[in-house]
């Protein structure tokens, strides 16, 4: 059983990544609009990821005699001023999101909950690669900056990205 503290950080983390997936989802409608389909797969494949990141907290307060409590989401913006936005503002998020996951890590210390240090050091490394794939793309659209072909180039590449099969936490590679 974990503390009502460390129940309440996991609900908050949840919410987080619902909203990560919301955020992206709103990319990815952004980047269809745009006509650049390749960004709108990258995106939409990134809302699916946050999404599995989301249930596999949730399946961890319930697997812990935890009680879910969703949280209300704001809801994310809708424009954006380029694509290379886009990309600095998921870097933006990336970042956040890896703040807020050391948060709850460090509150798991403190509590000596084991149980979420170890569930946690998944999403730890998870961040990791998060940040090292939005601030490279974030950097190769500023490197871009407004030239079409390069931008196009960019599109065309992201579309190749898998659905997005995400590694379990139990069962780490």
């Amino acid at each position: 059983m974990m503390s009502k503290t460390m129940q309440d950080a996991l609900n908050e983390q949840m919410k987080h990544e619902f909203y990560s997936s919301y955020l992206y989802l709103s990319m990815s409608a952004y980047c269809d609009r745009a006509n650049l389909p390749g960004l709108a797969r990258w995106m939409r494949a990134q809302a699916r990821e946050e999404t599995t990141h989301a249930m596999k907290i949730f399946d961890h307060v319930l697997d812990r005699g935890g009680k879910i409590e969703l949280k209300d989401l704001a809801g994310p913006p809708a424009d954006f001023a380029s694509p290379r936005d886009v990309f600095d503002q998921a870097h933006q998020h990336e970042q956040q999101v890896t703040a807020s996951i050391n948060r709850v890590y460090g509150l798991a210390v403190d509590e000596r909950d084991f149980a979420s240090t170890v569930f946690l050091d998944w999403f730890v490394r998870e961040q990791v690669e998060e940040e090292k794939t939005s601030g490279l793309l974030a950097e190769q659209f500023r490197m871009v900056g407004e030239d079409r072909p390069g931008l196009l180039m960019l599109d065309r590449e992201l579309s190749q990205r898998k659905s997005g099969e995400v590694e379990s936490p139990s069962n780490p590679t």
